[in-house]
């Protein structure tokens, strides 16, 4: 077996491996200063804050005030690491309304409900790409 299949560490004789990283190349907000943290749901530190809340009230609202009309629901680069924020919630939308369509451009393949897939539009491939297309 040769060392890539291995997929553990080998270290030079004589050396140890220190699990630290220096704190000046930790990543900081260019604005404040502060420490960066990932934007994974594992912590009170994920984007659902006092602002994403008060957004969420007026999306509702705007849903509510828009339910039966042609809305296309644009999903672009969205993964299953949190799709009950953006892929599920417009699944529902759409299938609520058969008067709006869900656009979908992600690099992955994508899967659509089959009780949405004619209201779908799913285009495979790079977002920055497509969208660089569409504008040129």
């Amino acid at each position: 077996m040769e060392d890539s299949d291995h997929n553990e560490l080998i270290l030079p004789e004589g050396t140890e491996a220190k699990m630290n990283i220096p704190s000046e190349l930790l990543p900081k907000c260019p604005n404040c200063g502060r420490p960066l943290t990932m934007n994974l749901r594992s912590d009170n530190k994920f984007v659902e804050d006092e602002g994403w809340q008060a957004a969420a009230v007026e999306y509702e609202i705007w849903l509510t005030q828009h339910q039966d009309r042609k809305i296309v629901f644009l999903e672009i680069g969205v993964g299953y690491n949190t799709p009950g924020i953006i892929k599920y919630s417009f699944w529902q939308q759409v299938y609520q309304n058969r008067n709006a369509t869900y656009a979908c451009l992600n690099m992955e393949e994508e899967r659509v409900p089959e009780e949405i897939r004619e209201q779908s539009i799913i285009i495979g491939g790079d977002s920055a790409e497509i969208i660089k297309g569409l504008v040129s």
